[in-house]
């Protein structure tokens, strides 16, 4: 299968006063590779981190995955290379780092792999015509609204196999409404109940998982640099 076309969709712009990492990348600034510091840096630290969590979870080759928030494939090129061809999914809202992304393919040579992109701002998971056994979402909701989250889980719901599972990061905070801001990873991150980036109670979190029909399950700490805690919604 081909990869699905890339263009962006205009709803992107209501995204640009959510995430601060927001920029159209030009071709000089992926050769300086801006591409990588704008995802959070932490390049192979990261990536590997989410690569390796998922296999520990079960993810084998021969499963379909979906990046969602996928970036510039910080987590993609580990995934594309372990995957059977065509298996790996990445849907993110800025179309320059998919481009940036498909760059970083070449570059590990896994432009044979036939990864799936999609650039679109409003979780349209439907436009791959695929079923996920897996999904995941690393460092997105830290920086999203709630509405935007229970769109993501909702859209990504209604394409995850019986079973499926989506893993998602978030910064917990310890009960729902936290109004007051969280220092996280020594004092290196700070969040906030009503600005980028964002931090969540595993009960919010929840409740909007379970408006998408979806189980949560708090992992917790899996050794992300930055303090970022994992979340587990499962399909039925």
């Amino acid at each position: 299968m081909s990869p699905v076309g890339d263009k962006e969709d205009p709803s992107a712009a209501s995204l640009h006063g959510v995430n601060q990492y927001w920029r159209a990348l030009e071709p000089a600034d992926m050769d300086r590779g801006d591409h990588r510091s704008m995802v959070g840096a932490m390049w192979e630290e990261v990536g590997q981190l989410q690569f390796e969590f998922l296999r520990s979870e079960g993810l084998e080759p021969r499963h379909r995955l979906l990046d969602v928030g996928c970036g510039a494939m910080r987590g993609g090129v580990h995934f594309a290379r372990y995957l059977d061809r065509g298996n790996y999914f990445g849907l993110d809202a800025n179309a320059s780092l998919i481009e940036a992304g498909r760059r970083e393919l070449d570059l590990a040579g896994l432009a044979d792999r036939d990864a799936q992109l999609i650039a679109d701002a409003n979780f349209d998971v439907a436009r791959f015509d695929a079923r996920f056994d897996y999904a995941i979402a690393v460092s997105l909701v830290t920086h999203l609204y709630f509405n935007h989250i229970q769109l993501c889980l909702a859209r990504v719901a209604e394409h995850l196999e019986p079973g499926g599972r989506f893993y998602m990061t978030f910064f917990e905070a310890p009960a729902p409404a936290h109004f007051q801001n969280l220092s996280h990873a020594g004092g290196e991150i700070t969040t906030s109940y009503l600005s980028d980036p964002y931090h969540q109670s595993f009960d919010e979190l929840a409740t909007l998982g379970r408006r998408a029909g979806l189980h949560a399950h708090r992992i917790g700490e899996f050794g992300h640099p930055r303090g970022q805690n994992m979340i587990l919604f499962a399909a039925e």
